[in-house]
């Protein structure tokens, strides 16, 4: 498979998994998808090859001590860009998984936190950090405890 063709359906991999946390959190569909690590065994499998196939000795030891001229020089090879996009994928999919399930231990509100995750990793994570703090500082504990755990 070429390398734009592996990039392509990797991005509609993603999907589903975004589409069903972000819709139908509370749908079993969604619970048991987001319960198993497959998609994440998939994605690391996809890294791994994109990996394997755009390594090189200079870009390793560029690599190992990075130097941002030497990273933009990497990523200007199209194996290199894709590999660097599927390890976006990955974490970002794996943060805002993390989002969804503690969404549905607590009750905390998720949607906006996920939505983040999956246009910027992070920034879902922090939206997430602080609509929780914001829960627990500003409602009761009584409103906390009442919150269903489904």
């Amino acid at each position: 498979m070429m390398v734009s063709q592996l990039f392509d359906v990797i991005n509609v991999f993603v999907l589903p998994f975004w589409t069903l946390m972000i819709f139908l959190p509370n749908w079993q569909i969604t619970r048991k998808m987001m319960s198993s690590y497959l998609p994440f065994v998939a994605l690391s499998l996809a890294y791994f090859y994109l990996l394997v196939n755009c390594i090189t000795l200079e870009s390793a030891q560029a690599l190992i001590n990075p130097k941002l001229s030497d990273i933009t020089v990497f990523f200007t090879d199209e194996t290199a860009t894709a590999t660097g996009w599927v390890h976006f994928l990955a974490l970002d999919l794996f943060m805002g998984r993390w989002v969804y399930w503690k969404g549905q231990q607590t009750g905390v509100w998720t949607v906006h936190s996920i939505t983040l995750c999956l246009l910027a990793g992070p920034l879902g994570l922090l939206s997430h950090i602080i609509t929780d703090w914001v829960r627990k500082t500003f409602f009761s504990k009584s409103f906390i405890s009442e919150t269903p755990t489904t």
